[in-house]
């Protein structure tokens, strides 16, 4: 199946669809979600991208992310990529949304209109391992300071909510 994604303008109004690949080749602007699962602790589960994926492999970031199908709602779409990737689903809501743009160094570049999704889950994931090398639950005030010694061993996404919104999903 080709993957396409929703193309939005500035205020995520659908304006039409796009193979995914040409989408991020082109820079345009589309729809995407985040999703953050905390446990009953307050720790967020990180995963860490597979070493095959397409850009930023081995980087670790949110729980897990993805773009919405047509006519799919942004929590249907992460209850989805949820069970896909990390082998679980669980009850989200959304928290904020915003736009960024982050070329890589592959000629790709991410252009979303991101929603993000929030979640309370206590189990272990059951990894997809063509999605997910790895996972690990880590507190927000860990992950704020490993970013300072360790900032590039995470997605340029996760650094952008992480640093723009940090009060938010702390």
């Amino acid at each position: 199946m080709i993957e396409k994604v929703i193309l939005v303008n500035e205020k995520d109004e659908q304006i039409g669809l796009m193979e995914k690949m040409e989408a991020h080749e082109k820079g345009l602007l589309h729809r995407a979600f985040s999703v953050f699962v905390f446990n009953k602790k307050g720790e967020l589960m990180l995963q860490q991208r597979a070493k095959d994926k397409y850009h930023s492999p081995l980087e670790w970031t949110n729980t897990c992310c993805s773009h919405q199908r047509d006519g799919e709602t942004s929590l249907e779409a992460g209850k989805r990529r949820l069970m896909e990737e990390m082998g679980f689903t669980c009850e989200l809501r959304e928290l904020f949304s915003f736009i960024y743009k982050s070329p890589f160094s592959n000629g790709l570049t991410e252009h979303e209109y991101d929603h993000v999704l929030i979640g309370e889950y206590d189990e272990n994931p059951n990894l997809n391992s063509e999605e997910v090398e790895n996972y690990k639950w880590k507190t927000i005030e860990w992950i704020k300071n490993d970013m300072k010694v360790n900032r590039g061993d995470y997605t340029s996404w996760f650094l952008i909510i992480f640093d723009k919104y940090y009060s938010s999903i702390g």
